[in-house]
Order: C-alpha cells, then structure tokens, then sequence
C-alpha cells in the first residue's frame, strides 16, 4: 500500500501562507480541531511547501508573532512512499503528520490517524496483541484539579491526554487536548490566564506557577476556563483488554474519533494503548 492511497490530498487541505501570522494558525487550531497546519509560499503564480506549524510551535514561542519563524522543517514523504515505511519515520520521528510532496510541491499530508485508518481495514497488518504494543506509563490527574493546570500537566507530559482518577484512584474519565482546545477562548491583546490558576494560599498552587500563567496553550491568545478537570473530561470510556489486536483497536478509535484508549484488566489500570503505539507494531 502507497502513501498515496492513504494520505489527504492537497484539495481537502487547510493550509496557511506567507506571509501570514500566528493568528491565522490560532483561527484553523480553534475552528478544526487541527493540531498543525502545513505553510506555504506563493512563488511567481506556484504554490511551495514551506513547513510546518504546529500546536507546540505556538506555545514554547509565545512572543513569536512571524509565521515564517514559527514554523518547522518535518521529515517528508513520496506518494510512492510504501505506507509501512512512511509509519516507521513517523514513529521514529514522533511525528504524527507527514507533508506528502513532489518536489516543492504540496500535494497531500499523511497522519497518524490515516495509517490507523489503514489498520482498521486491514490494508497492513494489524494481527499484533496490543498488550504487546501499550505503554505501561499512563499520564494520570485528578477530577478536582482546575483545567489551566490539567493542561500544563499534559503539556509537560508529552503526551496528549491526561486518564482523570477520583477520590479513590479509580479511573473517572479521559481529558485531552481536544477537549481543551473547544472551550479554550481566542482573545486579543496580551491577556493573560496566569493569575486564575490559584490565589497564594491556593492547594493548587506551586513554586513558579504564576510565573509562567502567560504560556497556557497558546499563550497569550488563549483563555482557558478555570474549573475542575470534571466538568470537560470524558466520562464514558472505551477501555481494551490485551488480547485485542491491532486492528480491532484501530477500528475503536476510529469508529470513536479518538487516539487512544485505556488497557485494562478488570479493573485495573494497566496502561494506554495510543494510536502511534500502532504504527510501532507494524
């Protein structure tokens, strides 16, 4: 299987162009869902891919208004690429999108979630048992902890969910970067959510909190609402058990719209199987 015959093409692409601001990567973020949006550059009447802007680039460069200095170089791919080889760079690369090109030219974007899709149809192998493909640590919070918080933890994490236990470390319910990004609040200025993180003597406050408030998710761009984690974490939950296959797997989260799942025994928590924890088993 191709590249070509998995990936999105260039017409149904939301891409944004030099020169051009970090507003107009905010305006995709927030309307899609998008965690990052290909560049290009209009040279003499022919469109060039330039790179990348991602979720992260907006928020480790908060004062970076210039979309040509925001942006990345990625590693790239051939439509002619085989498909197997393209999910191995992305999982060597911990890329989740690959801009598919020729030559200069976009002409279509392969994601983690195309080679699940993949998966899922049984197009590439997806016979391996995810008990031998999930990762046994979990990024875990609190049903309490308010979600300017919950959200730093996931983006000091690395990861892009956070599983949400209660009282008793029971698993209440998954929180992720999508969630935060729809009640996350585009404004303008230099507004900051620092100081709604926790007064002085808050329990939720912590050497160096406050001094870093103006980093939330993109920064000074963003609003995010202060309440508990409970009130925008996803209660009903799809867990998987080790035996399932890959493929099995696959077909949940894209039947769901998710990209990862809880691995469970019972009632234990074991650990998460991802969607690119996928790609490795291929």
């Amino acid at each position: 299987m191709n590249v070509a015959d998995a990936m999105t093409p260039r017409s149904e692409l939301v891409v944004v162009e030099i020169p051009g601001s970090r507003n107009d990567v905010l305006e995709y973020i927030q309307e899609h869902g998008f965690s990052s949006v290909p560049v290009v550059k209009d040279a003499d009447g022919e469109e060039v891919y330039r790179g990348l802007v991602t979720r992260d680039d907006l928020i480790e460069q908060p004062d970076e208004d210039q979309l040509a200095l925001l942006m990345r170089e990625v590693p790239t791919a051939g439509a002619d690429d085989d498909i197997v080889d393209a999910a191995r760079t992305m999982a060597a690369e911990g890329s989740r999108r690959l801009p598919v090109v020729d030559g200069d030219e976009l002409v279509g974007i392969l994601t983690v979630t195309d080679v699940v899709r993949a998966i899922a149809r049984g197009e590439v192998d997806g016979e391996t048992r995810v008990g031998e493909l999930a990762t046994p640590e979990v990024n875990a919070t609190h049903t309490e902890t308010p979600l300017p918080v919950a959200e730093r933890e996931i983006a000091l994490s690395g990861v892009p969910y956070a599983v949400v236990l209660d009282d008793d470390a029971a698993v209440a319910g998954m929180l992720t970067e999508v969630d935060i990004l729809e009640v996350a609040r585009v404004v303008e200025g230099e507004a900051s959510t620092g100081d709604s993180i926790a007064e002085q003597d808050s329990e939720w406050s912590w050497e160096g909190i406050k001094a870093t408030g103006a980093r939330y998710l993109p920064t000074r761009n963003v609003e995010i609402p202060a309440e508990a984690v409970r009130h925008f974490m996803t209660a009903d939950l799809i867990t998987v058990n080790a035996t399932r296959t890959a493929k099995e797997v696959a077909q949940e989260l894209i039947s769901n719209d998710i990209e990862q799942v809880p691995l469970v025994s019972g009632t234990d928590l074991d650990g998460i199987v991802r969607d690119v924890n996928l790609l490795e088993g291929l």
